[in-house]
């Protein structure tokens, strides 16, 4: 989380990382997010992902590849994501 001034109130901004699952809209790409959690009464690992839609204004992001994104106003109905920066391209 980064934490970003905004008048006399300070923002927190949320950023994560995943694996862009697909590219094939304009300036938007999709990207799963995968997070490991304890089961309150199981106490087994559990894993869950969630898809976020993020946007890419130059289209930089391809399919398969690593990402950061961060949180900013909603820019659409379901994008309220931007692409921060590239992790890891996948043919790395």
């Amino acid at each position: 989380m980064s934490l970003q001034k905004k008048g006399n109130t300070e923002v927190i901004k949320r950023s994560l990382e995943g694996v862009v699952v697909s590219d094939k809209m304009q300036k938007t790409i999709v990207v799963s997010v995968q997070r490991a959690f304890q089961h309150p009464r199981l106490g087994k690992i559990m894993r869950c992902s969630k898809k976020y839609k993020a946007h890419d204004e130059q289209g930089l992001a391809k399919m398969g590849d690593f990402v950061e994104i961060t949180e900013t106003a909603p820019l659409s109905k379901t994008k309220h994501m931007t692409l921060s920066r590239i992790l890891k391209a996948k043919g790395d």
